[in-house]
């Protein structure tokens, strides 16, 4: 008999448009398995599970089952593997992928170095995952809507998220959307469509999912939620409770897991067992399922305009897992060459780097212009540092706006808690630079 997993899709249905999407759904296919011969004699219709009856005692192994395969455009090389996988963006359309992720890469080592000199408090390079973000935001519309954990920066970079409106956040200044209420890197704006950033893991997963489960609702929607989320995050109760309410309320959510390798020191395989997170999709979950190279940009955008278009198409969830690998360290709180070799980190820092593989991709195409390179760096680099010394002057928001924005009308415990700290700071202003608060 062959075993059910035969039957299940990657993606499934999604017959039209382009021909290296309709590779991309052969090429990530669930690879059968032959368990007996003998054709099915009867099948079970239990409440909890449909599957057929063997009359052979068969203990179901891990590795009986092969692995979901890691779909790529590009080689390390940037050429393309397969001609009908080339999406055929346009010079203008790869130039601004370069860019995005050259800013984003510059602007890490920038903000890095400015916690090291303790103008910040705090940091989170995308080091190594620069492709899973603009691959994945090139893809989407800006109706559709992100839930980001908080290495996603590139996603806000495509977005037109401004260079001042990064670094006013991680001060956390009088001009943080923020209102300086957030850790640095915790981003968000209305405006792009790009939910705030919350600290504890995984607590955007069940949200994304109820979202989309509202945008369902809407007559004729055209959009979808996007939650992104790492490997580490996967661990926990609420990425179980997020998967298992898309799948069984049919949500249109993109489930996006940014599987660098490591949960700050936790290496994966100590993460988990199985088949990563992709595994977890099919037969764990009954959710379509789709896995990539997360250092080819161009794989990423071809796999997440198929995700999209199959959840609108059909009101499911998708998981999608893009496979890269965290160059730098966790945060600034972190030193991971305690826990791997500088040699494996130099690897994935050149030869498997994503914007070296779309470099060499240009170089192939002739649009690669190294002279504009290195001007568009050093621009970026003196807009940034700039920047900094505009955002570290600002004020601080007004104390008394830390009990504000959250209900419409401000409950009775805030209020006397608010009236606490206002006399607690008239009785010591000396020990406060309140000249430092907007007042």
């Amino acid at each position: 008999m062959l075993f059910l997993r035969k039957a299940i899709p990657v993606l499934g249905v999604l017959g039209r448009s382009h021909q290296h999407l309709r590779v991309l759904r052969s090429a990530v296919a669930m690879i059968a398995r032959d368990y007996s011969s003998d054709p099915p004699i009867d099948y079970a219709n239990f409440p909890g599970a449909k599957a057929p009856f063997v009359s052979k005692l068969k203990l179901n192994l891990p590795e009986d089952f092969a692995p979901i395969p890691i779909y790529r455009v590009m080689d390390q090389d940037g050429c393309i593997a397969d001609a009908t996988q080339d999406p055929k963006l346009g010079r203008e359309v790869v130039e601004k992928m370069f860019r995005d992720m050259l800013l984003l890469n510059t602007m890490d080592k920038i903000l890095y170095e400015s916690q090291r000199q303790g103008r910040i408090s705090f940091y989170m390079t995308n080091f190594g995952e620069e492709a899973s973000h603009i691959g994945s935001a090139a893809a989407l519309e800006m109706a559709d809507l992100i839930y980001g954990q908080y290495r996603e920066a590139g996603v806000l970079v495509w977005r037109g998220f401004r260079i001042d409106q990064f670094i006013d956040q991680c001060f956390g200044n009088v001009d943080d959307l923020g209102r300086g209420k957030q850790m640095p890197v915790h981003y968000g704006s209305r405006e792009l469509n790009f939910v705030t950033i919350s600290s504890p893991l995984s607590t955007q997963m069940p949200q994304a999912v109820g979202a989309a489960y509202a945008m369902k609702m809407r007559p004729d929607n055209d959009a979808c939620v996007v939650c992104y989320f790492g490997e580490g995050a996967a661990s926990e109760g609420d990425a179980h409770a997020a998967f298992n309410f898309a799948a069984t309320l049919g949500c249109p959510v993109i489930l996006f897991c940014r599987n660098n390798g490591f949960a700050i020191s936790t290496p994966s395989h100590e993460q988990y067992k199985g088949d990563g997170i992709a595994g977890r999709g099919p037969m764990g979950y009954g959710i379509a399922t789709i896995r990539v190279d997360g250092t080819d940009v161009f794989a990423v955008y071809n796999a997440m305009k198929l995700a999209k278009e199959y959840v609108l198409k059909e009101n499911k969830p998708v998981v999608f897992e893009a496979l890269a690998y965290r160059v730098g360290h966790h945060s600034t709180s972190d030193d991971s060459t305690a826990y791997r070799s500088v040699d494996e980190i130099e690897v994935w820092n050149s030869v498997e780097h994503p914007i070296s593989k779309l470099k060499r991709y240009m170089v192939h195409k002739g649009w690669f212009d190294e002279a504009a390179e290195s001007e568009f760096i050093k621009d970026v680099r003196k807009k940034v540092l700039k920047q900094i010394t505009v955002s570290e002057k600002k004020l601080k928001p007004n104390w008394s706006e830390m009990f504000e924005g959250v209900y419409a009308e401000m409950p009775d415990h805030l209020l006397e808690q608010q009236k606490e700290l206002q006399a607690h700071i008239e009785a010591h202003k000396e020990s406060y630079l309140l000249n430092s608060f907007k007042q």
